[in-house]
């Protein structure tokens, strides 16, 4: 892997990069979907191309669970498996031991899971996270972590934080692929001391790139900006700095502003597959009964498949008839827009004025959020 610089915005934090991965090059900041089973919802890896998609996020849980992490191998590994050529990013699974709290224990060895699919135990430790996603292939790994709840009391955060730290330095340990970038995770709630602590000591580990975690678990938005802007800065200048699971617009231009490169959330697809479209002005929701004979596109000026050829009165009916053709489109529309806004960023940056971008974006988007 390989990291570097290509502008910093004078009046923020905000940082354009460009990441070289064995699978090719990501201009950062990057916005990454979300395909936790090899396959973001209904997209081809061509479409996602067209939607301007550069690096894609899978999760190693899951696919430990189903398929399994060897028959991926004997398939050829994670490209070959899901078709995409591009950059690939597999997440832990360290999520999971959050949003499955009712189905897990935690012991220091790692986490024994009662699996969703078919009740069977599955153990998932540093050790064993560490060769699936050797055996995935993905571009770049992550550790394993203890993704702490909201809200979360001080001792329990810093037991979260302090097991990540073990776990993290038994994953480089057991990291056993040259070709595969590994990536730390800082973890500590909301509270700064343990940030910085965790921060501090997940740089001392030395990894490839650094990881903000443990933010959007239900955190008032104030509270995780605060994060992000504490965090963010504590991470080394020449390596690329994650912030897992953040996704909303306005949420992200503000961590670009603190000097993040790296997103994935499942906003866009998801919201899309509820009918749900993003623009600059804020949501659009295509349910909506007023836009049964509406002929504009979802947005004006856009240049996705999706507004190039179809109406609102279209996807409103698609939506309400229950036709697939609906989510599908509006999950285009949604990582084209994505894809657009972190085009606009990037150049925002390189030409010194990502302040007033920002400010401006985040503005006019907050001015219509629901439609």
């Amino acid at each position: 892997m390989e990291f570097e610089l290509t502008g910093q915005d004078a009046d923020t934090r905000a940082r354009s990069g460009r990441l070289r991965l064995r699978s090719g090059e990501v201009e950062t900041p990057a916005f990454m979907p979300v395909g936790s089973r090899a396959s973001v919802r209904g997209l081809t890896p061509g479409r996602l191309r067209e939607c301007g998609v550069q690096m894609v996020l899978a999760n190693a849980y899951h696919l430990a669970l189903r398929p399994g992490a060897e028959v991926v191998a004997q398939l050829g590994g994670l490209h070959a498996f899901m078709g995409w050529d591009g950059p690939l990013l597999t997440d832990s699974g360290g999520y999971q031991v959050f949003s499955l709290a009712g189905h897990r224990v935690i012991t220091e060895e790692g986490v024994q899971f009662r699996s969703p699919v078919d009740g069977r135990e599955v153990f998932l430790g540093p050790r064993r996270c560490m060769e699936v996603q050797n055996l995935l292939g993905a571009d770049v790994a992550m550790v394993l972590d203890h993704c702490s709840p909201y809200p979360c009391d001080r001792e329990p955060a810093e037991a979260a934080a302090e097991r990540t730290l073990r776990w993290s330095a038994a994953c480089k340990e057991a990291h056993g692929r040259d070709d595969q970038a590994l990536f730390g995770i800082v973890q500590g709630s909301t509270f700064d001391d343990l940030r910085e602590a965790s921060a501090r000591r997940t740089v001392e580990l030395g990894f490839d790139g650094y990881a903000i975690g443990g933010v959007s678990v239900g955190e008032e938005e104030h509270l995780r900006r605060r994060v992000v802007a504490l965090t963010a800065p504590m991470l080394p200048a020449d390596r690329p700095r994650y912030l897992m699971g953040v996704g909303f617009p306005p949420d992200v231009i503000a961590a670009i502003g603190d000097g993040v490169d790296l997103f994935d959330c499942v906003a866009p697809t998801r919201m899309g597959r509820n009918a749900t479209a993003f623009t600059p002005g804020g949501r659009v929701r295509l349910r909506n009964s007023g836009l049964r004979a509406d002929r504009r596109p979802v947005q004006d000026g856009c240049d996705c498949p999706c507004c190039r050829l179809y109406s609102r009165g279209y996807l409103n009916h698609l939506f309400r008839v229950g036709e697939m053709l609906g989510p599908i489109l509006l999950s285009v529309h949604n990582l084209a827009f994505y894809a657009r806004m972190m085009t606009q960023a990037r150049r925002a940056i390189r030409q010194g004025r990502f302040g007033q971008f920002r400010d401006g974006f985040i503005a006019r988007y907050d001015s219509g959020k629901e439609q």
